[in-house]
């Protein structure tokens, strides 16, 4: 009587341990599109995931290509990152931890991309010490414990930080609901993936307010 050989499994391609993808993040569109860039792994750090990014620069196609972006609390850098590889002329990314912004700096020359500014600062102090520049595109995404959501937005509004027509984007818990918005921001787009809420707004500049058109 024959016997069968021992089953053997089929081999399947190595795949990483969790612990190895905790710092990373893929781009997800764009000229870098599939690159993975590694971030710093501090536990407040949480990137935007991959499915909302992808419905939000959905929104943002038709105006990202040449766009001037601020990239307020950079964290992981996944927000600034996708608008760069995505063709946006200028992106400044502020972050207070050294760390992040060292390591951000690393993954641009990687990349080697030459159209990014860094500083390490809060974004208060950013908005009140720098020389205000208009954005046309601005990403809000702060921990989700800051409770300087509002006053953030009131300091773009009323310092001169934002193109007259400027899309301000901002991620918050999604049991919050929409933000609170300054007087000339109108909500126009809104999600939800787990806890996380997104939105987009747009600013519609009073008659011989602050800003500027492209």
């Amino acid at each position: 009587m024959s016997t069968k050989p021992p089953h053997r499994k089929s081999r399947t391609p190595r795949q990483r341990p969790r612990s190895e993808l905790r710092n990373e993040l893929r781009i997800i569109g764009g000229s870098w599109r599939g690159r993975r860039v590694r971030f710093t792994p501090l536990p407040e750090l949480r990137p935007t995931p991959d499915r909302v990014r992808e419905t939000l620069f959905n929104w943002l196609q038709p105006v990202i290509a040449g766009a001037r972006c601020l990239d307020l609390y950079a964290g992981s850098g996944a927000l600034g990152l996708e608008a760069l590889s995505r063709g946006a002329a200028r992106v400044v990314f502020v972050d207070r931890e050294r760390a992040v912004i060292e390591q951000l700096r690393s993954t641009l020359s990687v990349l080697q991309s030459t159209s990014a500014e860094l500083q390490v600062m809060q974004a208060k102090r950013y908005l009140e010490s720098a020389s205000p520049e208009a954005f046309d595109v601005v990403f809000l995404d702060p921990p989700f414990a800051d409770e300087t959501l509002r006053a953030t937005c009131d300091a773009l509004e009323d310092r001169g930080w934002l193109a007259a027509d400027a899309l301000i984007y901002v991620e918050r818990p999604a049991r919050e609901g929409a933000p609170n918005l300054p007087a000339h921001w109108s909500l126009r787009r809104s999600g939800r993936a787990g806890e996380v809420g997104y939105h987009l707004a747009r600013r519609q500049a009073a008659s011989g307010a602050a800003g500027e058109t492209r």
